[in-house]
């Protein structure tokens, strides 16, 4: 497979995952999914390299429902990439965390349950859809192309409802608990570096916080505005008979303070969404987050206001009681572009478009299309050092920054010159092209 020189040693970075005809076969299908549009299934893949006549065809399906290989290797192997690609050495891990929904329907598929269709609920309106809910983490990275921060997603873990659990024989674990345990691979896997997870409101747990904690991982979240803050505990000079107190006195909800006219607000210019920046109010203080059951969380609480009154209230927290709060804020709005990836991962990558249903394949399908989107900016990011990364212009859409879509495109430009086109030793503006290449070009655009 003729290749461009930039991309080789990309994929060549996760060869130690895979046996040899493995890697082989995995790469094909790599490639023919970047070239692919429309459904992202395996056959769609095969056609789009000219292989539409293989007759063991279905080898490349035991690639994902038969193969051994482990997909959280693999996603060591591409988080270790990102990192050593995008961030500077002793820099700050801002990873973004978020859960998203396949809706993927049919008997055969055991891990299906019925969740809240973000995309189609609201604040009044409860919709429940039947599918597969995936809880993404991805790199929050800046990029010289584009002013707007991407979301580089690395790992996958499929979420089941306590229903599915339980019919499964295997116990259930709340979107905290397997964010804990990703949060203990992340610290074995990232070992030296300074990590900020962030995440919403699902990921307010004074036991998730306490874990990212004691692995010396800073966590940035929502916090509700009556959450349960409390002042140090009073330590008497003397020994006293009974318990030592976890905790002091209560202290006044985040509402109240709010609302109060002895608050001191500070007014600075802080990072907002979409790559701009907002004059915010902000008042922020220290606290120990405490629920009955769990030991205290010492965490900076943050609450930001609009000063022209059209933004609501809002209230974060970090388990770093040193964070300023213009970049507690900063890692927060980023949080955003995970949304972000995900929609241009539907719209791009064909996600909720493959066909398997066994369990393995399912497993190992929807990461690997997440994945692919990291793997694009990967294969951009190598391929524009020699020459300018283009962006599509048109006369109804002008755009200054390069979008995912300009990166796929660019990449699979590149892929498809170095398989299909030889330069005319005569003439270098011509391009000649074989019989047989010329008619796998027209079956790639016009199927």
């Amino acid at each position: 497979m003729f290749l461009p020189a930039e991309i080789i040693p990309v994929l060549m970075h996760f060869r130690p995952a895979f046996h040899e005809r493995t890697y082989q076969k995995a790469v094909e299908l790599i490639i023919g999914t970047l070239l692919a549009h429309g459904q992202r299934t395996v056959t769609a893949a095969l056609r789009a390299l000219g292989k539409g006549h293989e007759t063991k065809w279905s080898k490349y399906h035991h690639v994902l429902n038969r193969a051994q290989w482990s997909g959280l290797v693999v996603s060591r192997l591409l988080l270790e990439l990102l990192v050593a690609t995008f961030v500077t050495n002793g820099e700050k891990v801002t990873i973004s965390v978020d859960e998203t929904l396949e809706r993927r329907w049919g008997p055969q598929i055991r891990k299906c349950g019925h969740w809240r269709d973000s995309r189609s609920s609201s604040q009044r309106l409860h919709v429940s859809t039947r599918g597969l809910r995936w809880l993404v983490f991805a790199v929050v990275v800046q990029v010289p192309w584009t002013e707007y921060a991407l979301a580089l997603p690395f790992l996958s873990v499929l979420l089941t409802t306590p229903k599915i659990s339980a019919k499964l024989g295997k116990p259930h674990k709340t979107v905290a608990q397997v964010t804990g345990q990703a949060v203990i691979w992340l610290r074995r896997t990232l070992a030296g570096y300074p990590i900020h997870l962030v995440g919403d409101g699902a990921y307010a747990v004074i036991e998730l916080g306490l874990l990212c904690q004691r692995c010396q991982v800073t966590l940035v979240a929502p916090l509700r505005l009556d959450a349960r803050l409390f002042e140090p505990p009073y330590r008497p000079q003397t020994k006293s008979r009974g318990r030592p107190p976890l905790v002091g006195g209560r202290l006044p909800n985040l509402a109240t303070v709010a609302l109060s006219s002895t608050t001191r607000w500070q007014r600075s210019r802080v990072a907002w969404y979409g790559a701009t920046t907002a004059v915010m109010d902000w008042t922020t203080g220290t606290a120990l987050w405490y629920s009955t059951g769990t030991p205290p969380l010492p965490i900076r609480w943050l609450l930001v206001r609009d000063p022209s009154g059209k933004k609501a209230t809002r209230a974060f927290f970090s388990t770093d009681l040193h964070q300023a709060p213009p970049a507690l804020i900063q890692d927060f709005v980023v949080r955003w572009s995970l949304e972000v990836t995900f929609e241009e991962s539907r719209a791009y990558l064909g996600i909720e478009t493959q066909r398997q249903w066994s369990d393995l394949a399912i497993e190992r399908t929807t990461p690997a299309l997440f994945g692919f989107f990291s793997l694009v900016v990967l294969m951009a990011h190598v391929l524009q050092r020699n020459q300018e990364l283009p962006c599509e212009q048109t006369a109804w859409y002008p755009k200054p920054y390069a979008t995912f879509h300009d990166l796929l495109r660019f990449v699979r430009r590149q892929i498809w010159q170095h398989r299909l086109f030889q330069t005319s030793a005569l003439s270098p503006e011509i391009r000649k092209i074989s019989l047989a290449h010329f008619t796998h070009l027209l079956s790639a655009v016009c199927y």
